[in-house]
C-alpha cells in the first residue's frame, strides 16, 4: 500500500474527535485513516500534555504544530559507506564543483586518490549537502508605477500563405507589454530592423494613446549596438527618435531574461495564441489580426497575476499617466560614416556629395533625412546638402580649389572673365573659341590661350589676338606661332654690329693690277 501523508487538518479532526469521547476505531472510519495511525497520532498528543478533560480549547496551533514536527522526525534511511567517503572528502568535491567540473570528472578524480563512490551517491551527496544543481534563489521585481515602464520582445510568429510564386514568407512580430496594467500589443513585420523598430513604436503609441516613460528593450541589434551592462551603445538613429519622443532606453543585459520578465514568455504565447492556424495571405492582414486580438481577446482575458482585464485596468488607471503621443509621423534618418575621396565626393544612400579639400581621406558622420544631408567632423557641421535620389549628384564648387573648379563645372562664364582680365581682344578671342553648340568640348584651347598670356605676355598677346580677329583666325597654335614669329622678327632685322678693321689689312688697290686701255 502506497504511503499517504497525513494533512494538518486531518490531524486536527483526529484529535478533535478523540477530545470528544470517540474510540480510536470510529475516528479512523469517519476520518479515513488506518487505526494504527490515529492511535500514534493520540499517543503523541498524549505525550505532548494533551488531556481529553482539557476540551477543544487545548487544540491550539502551537499543540498541532508539535505534534506534527514530532512525528516528521523520524529517522530517516541509513546512510552507507559510499555516502561516509563523499563526507570525508567534501572540502575536495565542493572546491572542484565550484570550479564547474562535471560530477563524472569528478568521480575519475577521486578514483585515482583511491576514493571508490558510486555517481548515483555522490550525485545524492552533492545535491544534498553542497547545493549541486539547485538554482540560485531570485526576488520578484515590485512592479512600476502607471504608465512608466514598457518592455518589449521580438520573434517568429510564422508564414505568409504562398505568393503567385509559390513562396512563402516568415514574419516576424514586435510584442509591447505594460508592466503595470500588462496590456499588450502585437506588430509583425518581414524583418528586425531598426526602422521596423521605430515604425512599431509609432504603431504602439498610437494603440496605447501615449508614450511611456522608459522601454526596456532586449539587445537587439536594432536598437543596441554595443550591448554592456552599465553603459550600452545605442543605435544613433533609435536613440535620435527617442530623444525626440521623450522616453527613455533602459535595454536588459544579455541573457538575462528576467530583467525583462513581464515579455519574455509572451513570444510563443501570441504565436500559439493569435497566429497559429490562421491563413494570412498579407503582413497588413497579419496587423489587423493582431490589433483585434490584443484588443478583443487577450485585452478582455483576466491575467493569472494582476486578477484584472489588461485592457480594463489600461483605461482606467494608466492610459491617463501616458505622454502625449506624436503628432506627425517621425521621419527616420540614415546614419553612416563615408570617407572623403580625392575628388571631393563623398556617398550617402547611394547619392555623390561634395565636401571641401581639407576633409579629403577623412571619414565624417553623415545624417541623412527627408529634405538634407549633413555632414559632421567629431560633432561639428561642417556641410549641408539637399538630398538627393540614388545616383544623383550634389556639388559645391566653392568645395573646389580654385584652378580646377571652373574645369570640373564646365564653367564657360569664368573661362571667359579670366581671359577678358588680360585685355579686350584676348577676351573676344575666348569667346570666339567657345561660341557654338557644345563649348565645354574646346575648353582646354582657352586654358592654352591663357598659357600664352603667362608666356609671352598678356600685351604682346592682345596685339597678335587684334591681329588674328581681323583676319578672323581662330587656331590657338597658329596664334602662337605668329607670337613666335613676332618674337624672332626683330632679332634678323637688326644691323650688324660695327668690327675694327685688322692691322695688316691693306686696301684692294695695293693689290689690283691696272687696267690697260692702250694696245700694245
Amino acid at each position: 500500500m502506497a504511503y499517504r501523508e497525513v494533512t494538518r487538518v486531518e490531524a486536527k479532526e483526529v484529535l478533535r474527535q478523540w477530545l470528544a469521547g470517540t474510540g480510536n476505531k470510529r475516528i479512523a472510519a469517519r476520518v479515513g485513516l488506518d487505526v494504527k495511525t490515529v492511535r500514534r497520532y493520540v499517543s503523541t498528543a498524549q505525550a505532548l500534555g494533551l488531556r481529553r478533560e482539557q476540551g477543544q480549547a487545548a487544540l491550539t496551533e502551537e499543540l498541532l504544530s508539535a505534534l506534527l514536527s514530532s512525528l516528521q522526525g523520524r529517522p530517516g534511511r541509513q546512510r552507507g559507506e559510499g555516502w561516509e567517503r563523499c563526507e570525508a572528502h567534501r572540502t575536495f568535491i565542493g572546491q572542484r564543483l565550484g570550479q564547474g567540473l562535471k560530477l563524472s570528472k569528478l568521480r575519475k578524480l577521486l578514483l585515482r586518490h583511491g576514493v571508490q563512490v558510486s555517481y548515483a551517491t555522490l550525485h545524492r551527496f552533492a545535491v544534498a549537502e553542497l547545493g549541486f544543481g539547485r538554482t540560485a534563489a531570485t526576488v520578484p521585481i515590485a512592479d512600476c508605477k502607471a504608465g512608466e515602464e514598457l518592455q518589449v520582445d521580438t520573434g517568429w510568429m510564422g508564414y505568409l500563405e504562398p505568393d503567385a510564386r509559390g513562396k512563402r514568407q516568415r514574419f516576424r512580430a514586435w510584442i509591447f507589454t505594460a508592466v503595470f496594467s500588462r496590456h499588450r500589443f502585437v506588430w509583425p513585420c518581414l524583418k528586425e530592423t531598426t526602422a521596423s523598430a521605430i515604425e512599431a513604436c509609432e504603431q504602439a503609441w498610437q494603440f496605447f494613446g501615449g508614450v511611456f516613460r522608459v522601454l526596456l528593450p532586449d539587445n537587439t541589434k536594432a536598437i543596441i549596438q554595443h550591448p554592456d551592462p552599465l553603459n550600452p551603445l545605442l543605435n544613433a538613429t533609435f536613440l535620435e527618435y527617442a530623444q525626440a519622443c521623450g522616453f527613455l532606453v533602459d535595454p536588459a543585459r544579455v541573457r538575462h531574461a528576467r530583467d525583462k520578465g513581464r515579455v519574455e514568455r509572451a513570444v510563443p504565447s501570441v504565436r500559439d495564441d493569435c497566429f497559429a492556424g490562421e491563413r494570412l495571405h498579407t503582413i497588413v492582414e497579419a496587423r489587423q489580426l493582431a490589433e483585434r486580438w490584443c484588443r478583443q481577446e487577450y485585452g478582455l482575458r483576466r491575467h493569472s497575476r494582476t486578477q484584472r482585464l489588461p485592457l480594463e485596468c489600461f483605461d482606467a488607471e494608466e492610459k491617463a499617466q501616458l505622454l502625449p503621443p506624436p503628432m506627425l509621423p517621425y521621419e527616420v534618418p540614415h546614419w553612416c560614416d563615408p570617407k572623403i575621396g580625392r575628388d571631393h565626393l563623398a556617398q550617402v544612400a547611394k547619392a555623390l556629395y561634395s565636401l571641401p579639400t581639407r576633409f579629403i581621406g577623412k571619414r565624417l558622420r553623415a545624417r541623412a533625412d527627408r529634405a538634407l544631408v549633413r555632414f559632421y567632423d567629431h560633432g561639428t557641421l561642417v556641410k549641408t546638402h539637399p538630398r538627393q535620389p540614388p545616383g544623383g549628384r550634389s556639388i559645391d564648387p566653392s568645395d573646389f580649389p580654385a584652378h580646377k573648379s571652373a574645369y570640373a563645372m564646365r564653367d564657360i562664364a569664368f573661362l571667359e572673365r579670366q581671359a577678358a582680365e588680360h585685355g579686350d581682344a584676348i577676351g573676344r578671342f575666348a569667346h570666339a573659341l567657345l561660341e557654338g553648340p557644345l563649348p565645354w568640348t574646346r575648353m582646354r584651347r582657352v586654358y592654352a590661350l591663357l598659357g600664352l598670356v603667362r608666356r609671352y605676355g598678356a600685351a604682346r598677346l592682345e596685339q597678335t589676338c587684334r591681329l588674328a580677329l581681323d583676319a578672323e583666325m581662330y587656331d590657338v597654335r597658329r596664334l602662337q606661332r605668329m607670337l613666335q614669329a613676332a618674337t624672332a622678327a626683330p632679332a634678323s632685322a637688326a644691323s650688324p654690329k660695327s668690327v675694327a678693321p685688322p692691322r695688316h689689312l691693306r686696301p684692294a688697290s695695293d693689290f689690283a693690277l691696272p687696267f690697260n686701255t692702250t694696245n700694245p
